[in-house]
C-alpha cells in the first residue's frame, strides 16, 4: 500500500462507496466536496469506474482500490435473487478483505473516520464510522424480510447510519428507507436529505431527450442497444450518456442520436440542464439528480432489480415521472412525460457541518 503525505495536520476521512454502477460514487461527490470545504482531508477508496469516476473529479486527492464484489445482473432479471445468493460466500471474502484493508490504515493513523457508501467492510471499532444508505429495507420479493433484517444487522455494525432522503411523508425512497414509525427502527437513523452534485440553472435547450446509462453489465449494454434501436431514426435531436468511466472521453454521431461515454459532474449537470426529458433507469442516485433539478423524465427500471421496480412504480403511481418494463420501451411512450408532474418538491440540502461534527465526537 502506498503511503501518503497530507499538506495539513486536520483528520483524514475514507470516503469508501460501493461499485455497482456509478450511483454510490457519484451521490459521494457532495459529500467530499463539503468535507474539503470545512477543512478535512480526503481520501478516497472504492475499485473499478466508481473509483475512477472519483479520481477524474478529485485527481488531488489520494486514493486506494478496494477488492471488487464484481456484481453483474443476469440477462434474464428473474434470476438476479438466484444469481446473488450463489455470489454470498465471494461477497463475504470480499467484506473480510476490506476490513483488513481498514484496519491496516486505522494502524497506521491514516484515516480518523469513515464514511462507507454500502460498503460492508469498510468499518473500525477504532474510528467514527458511518454508513450511508436509503435501504434501511431491502426488498427481494417472497424473502424481503429476511434481506432486511440481514441489511440491518450489518447497518447496526456502524457509529452512525445516514439516510439520503427527507424523514417526513413526502419522499423519494418510501419504504425502503424508512420504518412505519421510528419506535419500530432497530437502530438511530439520521435523515440528511437529499445528496446530488447538481444545480438547476437556467439554459438554452439543446437536446429534445437526454439518455442516462448506468448500472451493472450486461443489463446496461441492454439498454443502449434498446434506446439506439428506438431513436435511431427519430427526428429529435437526443444525446446518450453511456456511464462508461474511461481514461478518455468518446464521442460519436449516429443519425440525430450524439453518443459520449461518460461526463464528469459539471458537464453533465450542463447537458442536463439543456435537455427538455431525461430517459434513464430508477436508480435512487439518478432520481435524486433530477429532483435537484426538477426535471421531467421517463424510468426504465433495470429487470429483475427490486429496488428500482419499486421506486419507478410508486412515482409513478404518484403522478411524478411516467415508467415501463424495458422491452416495451418505444419512442411514443415520451408522449406521457407532460401529463406528470416531474420531480419537484423534493430538495433539500444537507446540513453538513452538523454532519461533521460526528467526526469530532459531539
Amino acid at each position: 500500500m502506498c503511503t501518503f503525505v497530507f499538506v495539513n495536520s486536520s483528520k483524514t476521512i475514507l470516503v469508501a462507496p460501493l461499485h455497482w454502477g456509478l450511483g454510490h460514487a457519484t451521490r459521494c461527490i457532495p459529500i467530499i466536496r463539503a468535507l474539503l470545504d470545512n477543512g478535512y482531508n480526503v481520501m478516497l477508496a472504492s475499485d473499478g469506474g466508481a473509483l475512477l469516476l472519483l479520481q477524474k473529479e478529485f485527481p488531488e486527492l489520494p486514493s486506494i482500490s478496494l477488492p471488487s464484489y464484481n456484481i453483474t445482473y443476469p440477462k434474464k432479471g428473474v434470476f438476479f435473487k438466484l444469481k446473488l445468493l450463489l455470489k454470498a460466500p465471494y461477497i463475504k471474502k470480499i467484506v473480510a478483505s476490506e476490513k483488513k484493508v481498514i484496519e491496516k490504515l486505522v494502524a497506521e493513523k491514516k484515516i480518523d473516520g469513515i464514511i462507507s457508501d454500502n460498503r460492508w467492510g469498510v468499518r473500525s471499532k477504532k474510528v467514527p464510522s458511518v454508513i450511508i444508505t436509503h435501504q434501511l429495507n431491502v426488498l427481494s420479493g417472497s424473502t424481503s424480510f429476511l434481506s432486511s433484517k440481514m441489511h440491518q444487522t450489518l447497518i447496526k455494525k456502524f457509529d452512525a447510519c445516514w439516510v439520503p432522503d427527507l424523514e417526513g411523508s413526502i419522499n423519494l425512497s418510501g419504504k425502503l428507507g424508512h420504518f412505519k414509525d421510528l419506535l419500530s427502527s432497530p437502530f438511530p437513523v439520521t435523515y440528511i436529505g437529499l445528496l446530488s452534485r447538481m444545480q438547476k440553472k437556467k439554459t438554452p435547450k439543446v437536446y429534445d431527450v437526454l439518455c442516462l446509462l448506468s448500472g451493472p453489465e450486461p443489463q446496461r449494454t441492454a439498454l443502449e442497444e434498446q434506446l439506439m434501436s428506438v431513436f435511431k431514426n427519430s427526428e429529435k435531436n437526443v444525446l446518450l450518456v453511456q456511464g462508461l468511466v474511461e481514461e478518455k472521453k468518446k464521442v460519436t454521431h449516429i443519425g440525430t442520436i450524439k453518443i459520449i461515454n461518460f461526463l464528469q459532474s459539471k458537464e453533465l449537470e450542463q447537458v442536463i440542464n439543456e435537455s427538455d426529458y431525461v430517459v434513464s433507469r430508477s436508480g435512487y442516485t439518478t432520481i435524486m439528480d433530477l429532483a435537484a433539478m426538477e426535471k421531467k423524465a421517463f424510468f426504465i427500471p433495470t429487470p429483475g432489480q427490486f429496488e428500482q421496480v419499486y421506486l419507478a412504480k410508486r412515482l409513478k403511481n404518484a403522478g411524478f415521472v411516467p415508467s415501463c418494463k424495458q422491452h416495451k420501451f418505444e419512442k411514443k411512450k415520451l408522449e406521457k412525460i407532460p401529463l406528470y408532474k416531474g420531480l419537484k418538491d423534493f430538495n433539500s440540502q444537507p446540513d453538513f457541518e452538523k454532519l461533521f461534527r460526528f467526526f469530532e465526537g459531539e
